[in-house]
C-alpha cells in the first residue's frame, strides 16, 4: 500500500519552490539535494524530509531550466530569421492569427530559440475592410513548416488585480518568447500540414462542413478539444452556468474514452473464452483502456487535464498487472506522484488542483459502491459543490450559483449522450470520409435543446456572482468549513461553522475610511485608467486602450480589476479625452458595471457613441464621503484639442491631494500654473501623457510638490515613454516614480498616515515575475561592468 503522506510530502516541497519570490539559486539547490541524499538514508520522518526536498528540488531545476531558456533581455526586440513548425491549433481572427512555433533545433536558428516554442501574430494591415480568402496568414495551419521573419520578446504580461497571470501560464507551456510576424509578404510555407495537430484541424473543418447549425462549434471542442469557434459570449454562458469544465476535453471525456475501450474489450474475450488462457479479461481491459486514453488525449492535442487522466489510468493499469490490492485513494496517490515527477510545475495550473481536490473529496466522503446510482449521483454532485467552492472562488474570483442545478442535467446528458455521439462520428469520419456526418448530425440535435436551456440559466441575473479578492486566510478556513459540513450526520457546529465562510464569499473589500481616498494606476499597457475610491464611491478615470478585433484592456484589465476590488457599479466615469489608449476600453466596461453618470470634454465627438455624456468644465466640483473633487480644465468654451482638452480632477483630503492630468503637453501645464497655483500642488501626481517629451514642464513639476508621481505606460513602447529626462525631472524634485510596465497596478491611498503605496509585483511577488527577471539580469549585467 502507498502511504499518501509521500505524495503530500512531495507536492509540499513542489509547493515551496514555487512560492519563492524568485528563481533557487544553484547553491540553494545543491544544499536541498544534500538534505535529500541524507535524509533519504534516514528512518521515520526524515524519510518525509527526504521527499519534500525532492520536490523542491525538481520544482527548481525545472523552474529555473524554463526561466533561463526565456529569451534573454539583451536579444528583446530584435528581429530574427526563423524556420520551424506550427503546433496546436493556430488561432485565426479577424484581424490576425495567433498561433505557436516550434523554432528547428538546427545550427542555421540562432542559438537562444533551437528547439524552443513561441508565440506569434500574424497581423494584417488594419486599413483593410475586408479580409481577402486568399490571405496569406490564412494558410497558417497545424503541423505545416514556415520561414519568417519575427520580432520578439520574452514572456511579458499585465499584472493588475484579478488579472490573469500570462507569465505564469507561459511558464507552465514553456513559451520562451512572444512576438509578432514581420514583412509577412515574405513569409515562405516550407511544407503542408501533417502530423496529429494538421488532423485534429482537418477534422474540425468536416464538423464544421457537416453541421449546419451554429452549435457545430461545441461538437468540435467536445470531440477535439477545438474551443476556436467559441466566442466571448459563450464563454461567458458557460461560466455562468458553471459548465466550462465540460464543454472542452476533460479528464471525465477521457475517462469515458477508456471506459469503452476496456468494455470492448471485455465483450471480445467474453464472445472467446479461451483467450483468457494467455492475458486474464482484467488485465487486457485496463490495458485496452490505456490505450483508449492515449490515443484520446493525442487527438485533444495532449492538453494537461488529459496528460493527468492518462497517468492516472495508467497508474491503475500497472497496479492491476500487478496483482495487487490497490485502494482507490493509492491510485491516486500514485498518480499525483506520477504528475509532480514528470511535470512539477503542472501545479501552477487550476486543473490540477480542481482535479485532484474533486477525487480526493469524492473518495473521502462517498461510500464505495452499494449506493443506487442516481442517489450516488446527487450526492457527488453535492460533494463537488461544496468541496471545490472554495477553490472555484480562489482561483477563479466567481462562483456560479446555477452552476450545481445545470450540472445535475448537463452531466448525464452532455458526457453520456453528446460526447460519445461527438466521438463516435469521429471514428467513423476517421473509417471513410462522410460516415461521420449524420452522426454529428445527431449530436448536435441532442446538444441544442440543453444550450438553450443553460443560456437562459445563464443568462440570469443571479447566475454569476463575482467576488472580491479575498485574504489568505480564507482558503483554509472554508476548507475547513467544507470538511466539517461534509462529516457525517450527527456531528454538531455545522451551521456555526457555515460563519467562517464568510471571509471568503463576503470579504472585507478594504474601502478607504470615511475622509481617505484610494488611486489605483491600473497597468493597461501603453494607456492609461485609474481607479478612485472613497468610503462609498467608486470614480473610474479612463479605461485604456482598445484594438478592433484585437487586446481590449477594458476587458482584459479594467473589469477583473473592478471585479476583485468589489465594485458593483460605477458611480461616475471620466473620460479625459477621445484618443483611444484612453477611451477604447469604454465600451467593455459599460457592458458590464451600470454607470450613473459619465463626463468627457465638449466637443470630443464621444456624446455621438455615449448617451447621457456630460461635459467635464473647470470649477465644476462635488464631495463624496468627505473627500472633494474638482475639475481644472478644460475651462468653459476651451475649442477640443485632444490631449490639450483634457478632463483635469483635482481629489483634496484632509490628509493630502491628488492630481490626474491625462495626456495635457507643456502649454496647459503652465497655464494651470498661471491661473491657479495653488490648484496643482499635490501629494500624489499622476505624470502626463505617460511620460511623453512634451509633458512635465518644469516650473509645473516644481510648483506640484509631488511626493509620489506614478507613470502609465506599456512596456516596449514604440513611442520609448517615458523620457529619461522625463523621469529624471521627478526625482530630481523629490518625487518618486513607480512605473506600470515594470510594477504592474500602483495603489496609492491618502489617509491618516499620508500617502501608502503599494505596487501589485511587489504585493504579489512570484518567482517567473518579468519584471524581476529583467532586474536581475540588469544587475548582473551593471556588476559585469
Amino acid at each position: 500500500m502507498l502511504d499518501f503522506r509521500f505524495s503530500l510530502a512531495l507536492l509540499m516541497g513542489v509547493m515551496a519552490c514555487l512560492w519563492l519570490p524568485s528563481p533557487p539559486g544553484a547553491w540553494l539547490l545543491m544544499c536541498v539535494a544534500a538534505i535529500a541524499a541524507t535524509s533519504a538514508w534516514m528512518r521515520g520522518v526524515w524519510r518525509h524530509v527526504a521527499i519534500v526536498s525532492l520536490g523542491f528540488l525538481l520544482a527548481g531545476m525545472h523552474a529555473s531550466l524554463a526561466m533561463q531558456r526565456q529569451l534573454p533581455l539583451a536579444m528583446e526586440h530584435r528581429q530574427f530569421e526563423l524556420v520551424g513548425t506550427v503546433t496546436a491549433l493556430p488561432q485565426h481572427e479577424a484581424r490576425r492569427t495567433r498561433f505557436v512555433f516550434k523554432v528547428d533545433d538546427s545550427d542555421a536558428q540562432p542559438e537562444a530559440l533551437r528547439g524552443r516554442r513561441i508565440r506569434l501574430a500574424w497581423y494584417d494591415e488594419f486599413g483593410l475592410e475586408a479580409l481577402p480568402a486568399d490571405a496569406p496568414r490564412l494558410r497558417i495551419a497545424a503541423g505545416s513548416r514556415w520561414a519568417l521573419s519575427a520580432k520578439l520578446r520574452a514572456p511579458r504580461a499585465l499584472r493588475n488585480p484579478g488579472g490573469v497571470d500570462g507569465e505564469k501560464h507561459a511558464l507552465i507551456e514553456r513559451i520562451v518568447a512572444t512576438g509578432y510576424v514581420r514583412n509577412p509578404e515574405f513569409a515562405r510555407e516550407l511544407a503542408r500540414p501533417r502530423g496529429i495537430d494538421a488532423w485534429r484541424e482537418a477534422m474540425s473543418a468536416r464538423i464544421a462542413a457537416a453541421i449546419p447549425q451554429t452549435s457545430s462549434r461545441f461538437i468540435r471542442a467536445l470531440a477535439l478539444g477545438d474551443t476556436r469557434a467559441l466566442d466571448d459570449a459563450d464563454w461567458e454562458r458557460l461560466r455562468a452556468s458553471g459548465l466550462t469544465h465540460l464543454i472542452a476535453i476533460s479528464g471525465f471525456h477521457v475517462g469515458l474514452v477508456a471506459g469503452f475501450f476496456a468494455l470492448s474489450m471485455r465483450a471480445v474475450w467474453w464472445c472467446w473464452p479461451s483467450l483468457g488462457r494467455r492475458i486474464p479479461r482484467s488485465q487486457v481491459a485496463v490495458l485496452a483502456a490505456l490505450s483508449g486514453a492515449a490515443l484520446y488525449a493525442a487527438l485533444a492535442g495532449f492538453a494537461l487535464p488529459t496528460v493527468r487522466t492518462v497517468l492516472m489510468i495508467a497508474v491503475v493499469a500497472a497496479a492491476r498487472c500487478s496483482r495487487r490490492g490497490w485502494r482507490a485513494a493509492d491510485a491516486m496517490s500514485l498518480a499525483m506522484i506520477a504528475i509532480l515527477l514528470f511535470d512539477p510545475l503542472s501545479v501552477l495550473s487550476a486543473g490540477f488542483w480542481l482535479s485532484f481536490g474533486g477525487v480526493a473529496w469524492l473518495l473521502w466522503c462517498l461510500p464505495q459502491g452499494g449506493q443506487h446510482a442516481v442517489r450516488e449521483f446527487f450526492a457527488a454532485q453535492g460533494v463537488a459543490t461544496v468541496g471545490l467552492l472554495p477553490l472555484t472562488v480562489v482561483l477563479f474570483g466567481q462562483a456560479s450559483l446555477a452552476g450545481p442545478f445545470a450540472n445535475l442535467l448537463a452531466i448525464p446528458w452532455w458526457s453520456l449522450i453528446v460526447v460519445p455521439l461527438s466521438l463516435i462520428g469521429t471514428a467513423c469520419e476517421s473509417l471513410h470520409a462522410g460516415w461521420g456526418g449524420p452522426v454529428w448530425r445527431l449530436a448536435a440535435m441532442a446538444f441544442d435543446p440543453s444550450w438553450s436551456l443553460f443560456s437562459m440559466l445563464g443568462e440570469s441575473p443571479l447566475a454569476l456572482w463575482w467576488l472580491p479578492e479575498p485574504r489568505w486566510f480564507a482558503l483554509p478556513l472554508s476548507l475547513l468549513v467544507a470538511f466539517w459540513c461534509l462529516l457525517p450526520r450527527g456531528v454538531p457546529g455545522k451551521p456555526l461553522a457555515l460563519l467562517l465562510w464568510f471571509p471568503l464569499l463576503w470579504p472585507d473589500r478594504q474601502a478607504p475610511d470615511h475622509g481617505e481616498v484610494e488611486l489605483i494606476v491600473l497597468d493597461v499597457g501603453q494607456g492609461l485608467s485609474v481607479v478612485v475610491r472613497t468610503a462609498g464611491h467608486t470614480l473610474l478615470y479612463d479605461m485604456g486602450p482598445a484594438i478592433p478585433d484585437g487586446f481590449d484592456a477594458g476587458e482584459r484589465a479594467v473589469v477583473p480589476a473592478l471585479h476583485a476590488l468589489g465594485v458593483r457599479a460605477l458611480d461616475m466615469a471620466v473620460l479625459s479625452h477621445a484618443d483611444n489608449d484612453h477611451a477604447g476600453g469604454y465600451a467593455s466596461v459599460a457592458d458590464v458595471f451600470a454607470i450613473r453618470t459619465r463626463y468627457a470634454p465638449e466637443d470630443s465627438g464621444l456624446d455621438a457613441k455615449i448617451a447621457g455624456l456630460r461635459q467635464c468644465r473647470a470649477g465644476h466640483a462635488w464631495n463624496w464621503d468627505g473627500v472633494r473633487f474638482r475639475f481644472l480644465h478644460p475651462p468653459l468654451h476651451f475649442p477640443y484639442l485632444r490631449n490639450e482638452s483634457s478632463c483635469i480632477l483635482r481629489i483634496e483630503t484632509a490628509h493630502g491631494a491628488a492630481l490626474l492630468t491625462s495626456d495635457i503637453g507643456h502649454v496647459i501645464e503652465r497655464d494651470l500654473l498661471r491661473r491657479d497655483p495653488a490648484s496643482v500642488r499635490a501629494d500624489v501626481v499622476l505624470v502626463a501623457h505617460h511620460g511623453s517629451a512634451g509633458s512635465s514642464d518644469p516650473g509645473f513639476v516644481a510648483a506640484t510638490g509631488a511626493r509620489w508621481a506614478p507613470i502609465s505606460a506599456g512596456y516596449g513602447n514604440r513611442f520609448k515613454h517615458p523620457k529619461p529626462e522625463v523621469v529624471d525631472l521627478w526625482r530630481h524634485q523629490g518625487a518618486k516614480t513607480p512605473l506600470t510596465a515594470e510594477a504592474g497596478a500602483v495603489r496609492l491611498r491618502i489617509g491618516q498616515g499620508g500617502v501608502e503605496v503599494q505596487t501589485e509585483r511587489r504585493r504579489h511577488r512570484r518567482l517567473w515575475d518579468a519584471a524581476g527577471r529583467h532586474a536581475r539580469a540588469a544587475q548582473l549585467s551593471y556588476r559585469s561592468e
